[in-house]
């Protein structure tokens, strides 16, 4: 019997992985749910899996729920603290960590130590201090697989080699992106709302990832990502558009071959996969129809219509306490636009702004990677208040 814990069970990673498990069979039980406020979607869900545990993050509705928590659940304290208990509960195997921002550090972290497989689509606390998790993760004998659909083609791709042989064996990493809504309009990008920014052409997603596909920040992030995944130098990895968002990103290795990952743009098969590593299942994603497919397209990403992504890059090869605040100032950004307080464009302005504030040379650790995100969100804050 496997045991999954997901955490995130109501957003779109959740949703499939639920499906995947029931799909695996009588051998996989869910053992654990966590949601942030959506208890609708959570009273459903204990219904039909009955896991022996469940968390809710938000306080006022974890007050609602606790009168009606159903007979052999064990609810767990709301906030980090309950995510974290989830996380390293001794009775998991697998843990599914899809909550969404920097608050998924906490339970990523108490995962590791309690040397967990971790199927990771919360890409945040990578981009934070990924290499200082990735330590920990090889001393406490935790795997760490991407969920998110480019990071798990790249670790596809490198199955071949050990951890160490990653950078001296890999010249390039491809890493496609879909260009998101906005790739090829024409005109200025200040008037986009919000609702725009969340019509994703390709995958169904949160809010919050939405429109960092929209400003190609979330690319960005992912290439902070898998750097620290992989402990890959930020210069080896090439950021493509890639519109048919069929082939999900390649590898080049130092004899001049390229591996890479190709299926139909389904989430349903990286989030199975993370969770059945290293064996494969038949999964519930359509099988690639390679007659079908006329053309494969790659283009240049323009980082002077899309800044954010070129201040990600910028800040994987800065290192220290730029990727965490980078991350911060976005999260606050990104937040302030969907509530119609700033425009899209905007963002990568108060993202801009906050960077500049940063220190170079400031050695990086756990505790200093929180408290970088504190005062990034604080800045970033502050240069979002008024609508520009």
């Amino acid at each position: 019997m496997k045991n999954v814990v997901i955490l995130g069970s109501s957003g779109s990673i959740g949703l499939n992985a639920v499906r995947a498990i029931k799909k695996l069979g009588p051998g996989w039980r869910v053992l654990g749910l966590a949601v942030n406020s959506n208890l609708k979607e959570l009273r459903r869900q204990l219904r039909e899996l009955r896991p022996a545990h469940a968390a809710v993050f938000d306080y006022g509705a974890w007050k609602e729920f606790r009168s009606e928590v159903p007979r052999g659940v064990k609810l767990l304290p709301p906030g980090v603290e309950g995510l974290a208990v989830l996380a390293s509960l001794k009775e998991a195997d697998v843990v599914l960590n899809s909550v969404s921002g920097a608050v998924g550090l906490t339970p990523l972290l108490a995962a590791i130590r309690a040397s967990k497989q971790i199927a990771l689509a919360n890409k945040e606390p990578m981009v934070m201090a990924g290499a200082l998790l990735m330590k920990e993760a090889r001393r406490w004998e935790a795997s760490i697989i991407p969920v998110d659909s480019e990071p798990s083609a790249i670790f596809q791709c490198l199955a071949g080699l050990k951890p160490g042989q990653y950078d001296t064996g890999v010249s390039r990493v491809f890493l496609t992106a879909s260009g998101g809504p906005f790739y090829g309009k024409k005109g200025s990008l200040s008037r986009v709302t919000p609702a725009q920014a969340l019509k994703h052409p390709r995958w169904r997603m949160g809010p919050k990832i939405s429109v960092d596909s929209a400003t190609l920040m979330n690319k960005g992030l992912e290439a902070i990502e898998i750097q620290n995944l992989f402990s890959l130098r930020a210069g080896k990895i090439q950021v493509l558009i890639h519109p048919q968002s069929v082939l999900h990103s390649g590898v080049e290795f130092t004899d001049g071959s390229v591996l890479a990952q190709l299926s139909d743009p389904d989430m349903k098969l990286p989030i199975q996969y993370a969770l059945t590593w290293p064996e494969r299942a038949r999964s519930l994603a359509a099988p690639l129809d390679l007659i079908k497919l006329s053309r494969l397209d790659f283009y240049e990403p323009d980082l002077r219509r899309f800044p954010c992504l070129g201040l990600a890059l910028d800040s994987a090869r800065r290192g220290g306490i730029f990727p965490a605040a980078l991350n911060a100032a976005n999260e606050v950004a990104v937040a302030r636009f969907l509530a119609g307080e700033i425009r899209f464009t905007d963002i990568a302005f108060v993202v801009e702004r906050v960077l500049a504030r940063c220190s170079s040379g400031v050695r990086l650790t756990l505790a200093g990677a929180v408290e970088t995100d504190g005062w990034a969100r604080q800045k970033a804050a502050e240069t979002a208040v008024i609508k520009r």
